[in-house]
Formats: C-alpha cells, sequence, structure tokens
C-alpha cells in the first residue's frame, strides 16, 4: 500500500533517500503518468522507493482563495491513482505562507534536499517552482549538483489525435460535458468521490431511491444527466444513472451528485463511495410534476445502460 508522507521537516531515515515524480499531479492525466514512468526507471536503477511530491491544498487555492472550485480529485483518489502506477511513496506536502515565499534554491535545498533526502528527481518540461515560479528544470539541476540529486525531464507528450494533454483540457472537457475527451486526456474516465448524505429522500416515493453526494471542491461538469458508474467501500462496482446539478424542479442551494445504481437496495448513508461520469446524457430540465419526471427517468435510465454497454470497466 501507497505511504502518504505529509511534512518534509525532521523525516525519520525510512522516509528519506527515495526518487521523485515532482508536480501538482492534480488528476494524474496522462502526461503526468509520463513524468512518473521516468521515475520509476530511475529509482529501478538507483535501488530506491519511487515517490511522488505533490502539494495539498494546490497552489492555486491558497493564491485565489475566493477562486471557484477548481478540484479534479481528492488526496485520496491521488494516492490511489499514484499506487495503481507503481509508486511507493507520496509525500503531499502542505502549500502555506511558507512554501508560497520559498525561492526556487529555498525549495530545491531545504526542502528536496536537506528535507525529503532525494537522490533523484524527474520533472515535466514545463515545471516551475519557488516564489513567483521562477525555478525551471534547468535550475533545478544546478541545485541538485549542490544538494546531491540528480535530475531528469520528460519531453512534452503529444497525442496522436491532437489532445491537449494539460489539467486545464479537462477542465475544458468537463464543463463541456464532453467525457470521453477527458477520459482520453486522463487515461481513465472521472470521478467524484464523498460521503453519502441524506437528502430529501423524494426518490424513493417513485420507486428512485438515490445515493447523495455533495460535490465540495470539485469542479462543477456541464450540469446534467450521466450515465454512471460507482465504486462501493468493498470494490464493488455498480451500474446507474446520475444527475449533476441544482434540480430545477427541486432546486438546492449547492450543486449535488445524485446515483440512481441498478438493481441495488443497501444503506450506504455514511459511507465513501466514488462515481465515474462515464457519458453525458442530456442537460438538467424542469417537467411538469413528478410522473412527468418518472418517465424521463426511465428514459435516461435505458440510455445510460446503453452508453455503460458501450463503454466497459
Amino acid at each position: 500500500m501507497i505511504q502518504v508522507v505529509r511534512g518534509w521537516r525532521g523525516l525519520p531515515p525510512e522516509q528519506r533517500g527515495a526518487e521523485l515524480a515532482i508536480g501538482a499531479f492534480d488528476c494524474v492525466l496522462r502526461g503526468h503518468q509520463a513524468v512518473i514512468a521516468d521515475a520509476r526507471e530511475a529509482a529501478a536503477r538507483l535501488g530506491v522507493p519511487l515517490a511522488v511530491v505533490s502539494f495539498d491544498p494546490h497552489p492555486r487555492r491558497w493564491f485565489q482563495p475566493d477562486a471557484a472550485p477548481f478540484r479534479l480529485m481528492t488526496p485520496d483518489q491521488m494516492a490511489r491513482a499514484l499506487e495503481s502506477l507503481g509508486v511507493d511513496r507520496l509525500y503531499l506536502l502542505p502549500f502555506d505562507g511558507e512554501m508560497a515565499a520559498m525561492t526556487d534554491e529555498q525549495f530545491a535545498r531545504d526542502v528536496l534536499g536537506d528535507g525529503i533526502g532525494i537522490r533523484h528527481a524527474a520533472v515535466g518540461f514545463d515545471f516551475t517552482f519557488g516564489k513567483g515560479r521562477t525555478g525551471s528544470p534547468d535550475a533545478l539541476r544546478r541545485y541538485g549538483e549542490t544538494a546531491g540529486f540528480t535530475v531528469s525531464v520528460a519531453e512534452r507528450l503529444d497525442d496522436a489525435d491532437g489532445l491537449k494533454l494539460s489539467s486545464s483540457a479537462v477542465r475544458e472537457a468537463l464543463k463541456a460535458g464532453d467525457m470521453a475527451r477527458a477520459a482520453a486526456i486522463l487515461g481513465r474516465p472521472f470521478a467524484i468521490a464523498g460521503e453519502v448524505i441524506h437528502g430529501d429522500k423524494r426518490g424513493r416515493t417513485i420507486g428512485i431511491p438515490t445515493a447523495n453526494i455533495a460535490m465540495g471542491d470539485y469542479m462543477r461538469p456541464a450540469y446534467g444527466v450521466y450515465a454512471a458508474r460507482t465504486r462501493l467501500p468493498d470494490g464493488r462496482v455498480i451500474d446507474g444513472v446520475a444527475n449533476l446539478g441544482v434540480r430545477p424542479m427541486y432546486p438546492t442551494d449547492d450543486p449535488l451528485l445524485e446515483v440512481w445504481l441498478f438493481d441495488f437496495s443497501e444503506d450506504l448513508y455514511g459511507q465513501t463511495v466514488e462515481t465515474e461520469l462515464v457519458a453525458f446524457l442530456r442537460g438538467e430540465m424542469k417537467f411538469d410534476g413528478l410522473d412527468a419526471l418518472k418517465v424521463q427517468i426511465g428514459q435516461d435510465a435505458e440510455n445510460a445502460r446503453t452508453a455503460l454497454a458501450q463503454s466497459p470497466s
């Protein structure tokens, strides 16, 4: 199981001396995976653990505290995604006033060198670090010569189909409801994880109980109905149909993800589930009454089953 280390000061010997891939890795997309692949080669060569350095909260949240929600994955989701890539350790460093004020040299020397004691760092071609984002891969190489670590730089990864492999491109695709494009950039479907909370239970009155999940800091994809797959805490994956938004018929103050799990009737309250938004089916709509809504949900469910059959897990 991946080890998560939330700091860089006073680390015991067994948490130092790793090979690092460094970056925001805010969604572990295919470009991030290329950097991690470079790090994996170095780790094998040096005989040290493979690790990733990232930040929580995301630096953007520190510098733009009033920005709209933009999270693409939680730290737990990040850890699971990294573990699937063979990463042994995640250094999830707090991005606070001290970190924001560090020069690029201080970050390389104090955090990477003295703090974590890295042997090698793998970064992307466009990696920047330090106050004012003044640090570059070349600067990191220079600092590494003094601090005792080497550096490799992953070249730009271009997709054969012309996809822009970046976090901003993922957000653009999600806002457009283009889940296929988002999944192509990520290398997996976009997924929202959260605790199942109590709702108004209106769905139960029409035989369509839903698992309700608050959106929290996740960015808001296009509002509407999705074909979805939900992973339960025990590992089971259940197909379903989900509505994401503010429900025009019964408005909510904050966006909500409501998932109807097909052929499922167990109690999930208080449990954390993860729902993949596989395909966008339609935008949110307002209906004349519950009967009309029920008919539409039935059609949505049929469309969701068709979409999921065409997108095997």
